[in-house]
């Protein structure tokens, strides 16, 4: 806040009147001392009174200001009271208006003012009157223009009040017509509605959207406009809104036209209230997506249907079945039979993927035509590969039905361009309890299923039995599990005795391999190697047990070396057809330093019996290093005598069914004994040495003897053992 000036030049050494500081006319030098104390305790008390927004410097150098003018005029001549009007008036333009602080001013202008103020020489005789008046003048002053401040006060507020309106009612003014120009030129319709649903006004792009004119759909109730699969839950929504329990909604829904056709809408309404909070209006916004609805649900079929069947696919089936599941009722059954057509891929390589394609049309159209009665769900699944959902029934066999219909119906003769296709497919069956199951668990189920009726032939059906799938799940398991296996180490050889029949002494030992499973124990050969073989492992396998057993038969061989025990190694068909099989022998034997003719391979008659070059020109290349060879199981495949007559081979051995049936209890035991003298007899007119296997009892082997067979090989003389046991054998330890 500015300075208040230097009051009438008291401090410039001027008096009020601007007499010159030398002269004292009036004697105001003489009571300067008290004005300066006067106006100090006025300041204090009009500070301690009330509020006053000068500091206490400013407010005491103000108050000085009007004392001594107050005291000029008291001993003015002629005397007025105006100066006392003036002062009060000041004071209200100052901001010093607290009555108490008035109140305190007119008190001590007449108690105080003449005997602190006026020195006793400069009072005039009627310095009382002149106070009373100075008193009154002071209240006057301060009342008028406290007056005059109040009324230029409400006048400005008033004006503002005025301009106030005015700006608002412009501004509404300016609003609604902003509104109308939107409402009316929106390309979105808009439709005002009470809270009964009857249409107050809309717009035209409304009204062009639904085909009435403006006048009609003032007359109408929205409830009329809704679709009617939707009146029940829209005029629900509405009785919502207009109840205040939600100020908008937005959602997607159809309205009638007024021709009948439907359009779709992205409907989005808010609530207007009264001043009170009432609900009053609804106001729609609504735009007609229909184009853009239509392209969505052909894109969504796209989505869920095959399309070059029409027929839904994988997602849509899944979706179907979750949805199934998840509504199933206590102890209700759902089923699926997963179609797989026969032989499709020759028809595609041999008539072209258009015909195959047309097929596969047809086929799907014959699929869903035999249940469409039943309301079951007929998917493509990629391929040819179809499923039919079915949904209930009491048991299996109301899905194996479903498979019977199925299968005949794909075997009705098929016309395909100018050719006629007779078609078969397999079928994989599931249906169980809809709780105990879920998606993917049953399509699995079903796709190990199919497997099983493709395995069983053309044209067949397979229902899911979780034994049969808990043992190929294991099966499965011991597949994963076999490359990781050998890397570990977890193979080990146990041999079986080979023993002369005559002199009833070892000759020879079969190496077997084993798998020392970590969780399933010691698994024999006949649970493995059929999945080694199917899975090429073989070959890695087989070259660990040739390179192991060579090493045990070195070892036999150093430390025993009279007994010349040969080891015999079984050779898979795969490896007996690999190009590298005899460098594989070959360095098997001179990395473990085992002599060649203690090395003998057994291969099986089909591995040795084919008319391939490759193989025969292999197995005399092995015979070249020394190595014997023997033929297993023989007997049991197809021998072709002239052609076993040019391999070169060493050793025949015996298929065990024909040992097994020289038996006391057999009565047809004299056939398979003048089988087995005619297979040696053979045998040895060949050149060929002779081992009987499967030799289980003393009996067997005393007939077998007498045949003139060579050795035997069986429990009878000893199962397989481990290495260490075949070592105490030959130290002739008679505890093994």
């Amino acid at each position: 806040m500015a300075a208040v000036p230097d009051p009438a030049g008291v401090h410039a050494g001027r008096d009020p009147a601007g007499v010159d500081a030398g002269r004292d006319p009036a004697g105001v030098d003489a009571g300067r001392a008290d004005a300066q104390g006067y106006a100090a305790d006025w300041a204090r008390a009009v500070r301690r009174l009330g509020f006053v927004p000068l500091s206490a410097a400013e407010t005491e150098r103000l108050l000085l200001v009007h004392t001594v003018r107050l005291a000029q005029a008291v001993r003015a001549e002629p005397f007025t009271a105006r100066p006392a009007e003036e002062v009060g008036a000041a004071l209200v333009e100052a901001h010093l208006t607290e009555p108490q602080a008035l109140d305190w001013t007119v008190h001590a202008l007449g108690a105080d003012f003449p005997r602190r103020v006026l020195a006793a020489t400069d009072r005039p005789a009627d310095v009382a009157d002149r106070m009373a008046a100075l008193q009154g003048g002071l209240a006057a002053g301060f009342a008028r223009a406290l007056r005059d401040r109040t009324f230029s006060q409400q006048e400005r507020i008033a004006r503002s009040a005025w301009q106030a309106r005015d700006e608002v009612e412009q501004a509404l003014r300016d609003s609604e017509a902003r509104f109308r120009a939107v409402f009316t030129g929106a390309a979105i319709g808009i439709g005002i509605a009470d809270v009964d649903g009857r249409i107050v006004d809309v717009n035209q792009a409304f009204a062009d959207m639904l085909g009435y004119s403006i006048e009609e759909l003032c007359e109408t109730n929205v409830a009329s406009l809704f679709h009617a699969d939707d009146a029940v839950g829209m005029w629900e929504l509405y009785q919502e809104l207009v109840e205040g329990k939600h100020e908008s909604a937005r959602v997607e829904k159809r309205y009638h036209r007024k021709d009948g056709s439907m359009v779709w809408t992205d409907l989005a309404v808010s609530l207007i209230r009264h001043d009170d909070g009432r609900p009053r209006y609804t106001v729609a916004m609504i735009e007609d997506i229909t184009q853009r609805y239509e392209l969505q649900q052909r894109l969504r079929f796209q989505a869920l249907h095959d399309p070059l069947t029409g027929l839904p696919n994988r997602t849509l089936f899944f979706e179907t079945l979750g949805r199934v599941l998840d509504g199933a009722g206590t102890g209700q059954r759902v089923g699926v039979c997963f179609l797989d057509l026969d032989g499709f891929k020759a028809i595609n390589d041999s008539l072209g993927h258009d015909l195959g394609d047309q097929l596969l049309v047809m086929i799907g159209r014959r699929l869903n035509a035999c249940v469409a009665d039943h309301g079951h769900l007929v998917a493509r699944m990629g391929g040819d590969e179809f499923v039919i959902l079915v949904d209930g029934g009491d048991d299996v066999d109301d899905a194996v039905a479903v498979a019977e219909a199925a299968l005949s119906a794909v075997a009705a003769p098929v016309h395909v361009g100018d050719h006629q296709l007779a078609v078969s497919a397999s079928v994989g069956i599931v249906q169980c309890p809809a709780e105990e199951t879920s998606p993917s668990e049953l399509m699995k189920a079903a796709d190990t299923t199919l497997y099983w009726a493709k395995a069983a032939g053309r044209g067949q059906w397979a229902v899911y039995d979780p034994e049969r799938s808990a043992r190929d799940i294991a099966r499965s398991a011991l597949v994963a599990g076999l490359p990781a296996a050998l890397d570990r180490g977890e193979f080990v050889l146990h041999y079986q005795p080979i023993v002369s029949l005559l002199e009833g002494s070892m000759l020879a030992v079969e190496a077997l391999v084993r798998w020392e499973h970590p969780e399933l124990g010691l698994i024999g050969p006949d649970r493995f190697i059929g999945l080694a073989e199917e899975t090429g492992l073989i070959v890695r396998l087989g070259e660990w047990v040739l390179r192991q057993a060579c090493h045990d038969a070195e070892r036999w061989w150093r430390e025993f070396p009279d007994a010349r025990l040969v080891v015999s190694v079984n050779l898979a068909a795969r490896q007996a057809d690999d190009p590298t099989i005899v460098e594989t022998v070959a360095d098997a034997l001179h990395t473990s330093g085992l002599p060649a003719d203690l090395l003998q391979l057994e291969l099986t008659e089909s591995a040795v019996m084919g008319s391939a070059d490759e193989p025969l020109r292999s197995l005399y290349r092995l015979a070249a290093l020394g190595v014997r060879l023997a033929v297993d199981d023989f007997g049991t495949g197809y021998s072709n005598l002239a052609y076993l007559r040019r391999l070169p081979i060493h050793c025949l051995k015996l298929a065990g069914p024909f040992v097994e049936g020289i038996r006391a209890d057999n009565a047809a035991d004299h056939r398979d004994e003048r089988i087995v003298d005619a297979l040696v007899r053979l045998a040895h007119a060949l050149e060929l040495w002779v081992t009987a296997e499967a030799v289980e009892t003393g009996e067997q082997a005393e007939r077998l003897r007498a045949l003139r067979c060579d050795t035997g090989q069986g429990r009878f003389f000893g199962a397989p053992a481990p290495a260490g046991v075949i070592t105490a054998r030959l130290r002739g330890d008679v505890s093994v």
